[in-house]
């Protein structure tokens, strides 16, 4: 409601309401897009280039949705679209964590696995996790960042990505069928996991 609120004094033309809104979306907006990049400095272009898309277009915001929906949909537009023109494969290294206390999407996935772990386990698992994440098209990583990562229910992912129920729960299907084989295949040691190279 205080989202709806900011958008209605913005389009009635109070310029404060845009430092008030933006500043309650800004960490987030920047975490989607570290998660989905994993690279510091494009996610800090990225998040900048979805800002200025939602200045911009504003107007196209009806409240039938949540902002923070609306907002999502935006910034894995950027993101994907970055993605496929660049076709990049990078992932965040171990220690290249949010600093903001958050924990990263391949821990949280890793997380999900049954079974206490070392912690030396554990922090083998989300090396691993983050190499076979590093592999997969873009769009089944997003998926899995807004499923495992960010916790969002079907419908919600399905309004994101504007795209039925039934689609979101094929394609995440697929995505963990994609990164258990990539997980498989790192721990079979046959290379075709390694690392990206940062640009």
């Amino acid at each position: 409601m205080q989202d709806l609120a900011l958008v209605r004094s913005i389009t009635s033309g109070e310029a404060g309401a845009w430092r008030l809104l933006l500043g309650r979306h800004q960490a987030n907006v920047y975490n989607l897009c570290l998660k989905l990049v994993g690279n510091r400095d494009l996610a800090e272009d990225l998040a900048q280039d979805t800002l200025v898309k939602i200045v911009q277009h504003i107007a196209r915001f009806d409240g039938r949705a949540k902002f923070s929906t609306w907002l999502y949909r935006i910034t894995m537009n950027v993101c994907l679209s970055r993605l496929r023109a660049e076709k990049v494969r990078r992932h965040s290294s171990l220690d290249d964590q949010p600093r903001d206390g958050t924990t990263s999407h391949a821990a949280m996935i890793a997380g999900r696995e049954p079974g206490a772990m070392s912690s030396v386990q554990s922090a083998e698992l989300s090396r691993n996790v983050l190499s076979a994440l590093g592999t997969l098209e873009p769009e089944q990583r997003a998926i899995l960042v807004l499923r495992d990562t960010r916790d969002l229910d079907y419908d919600q992912i399905a309004e994101i990505l504007d795209v039925p129920v039934g689609t979101v729960k094929s394609r995440l299907f697929r995505a963990r069928a994609a990164l258990r084989t990539a997980l498989e295949q790192l721990e079979s040691g046959d290379g075709s996991c390694a690392e990206p190279e940062n640009p």
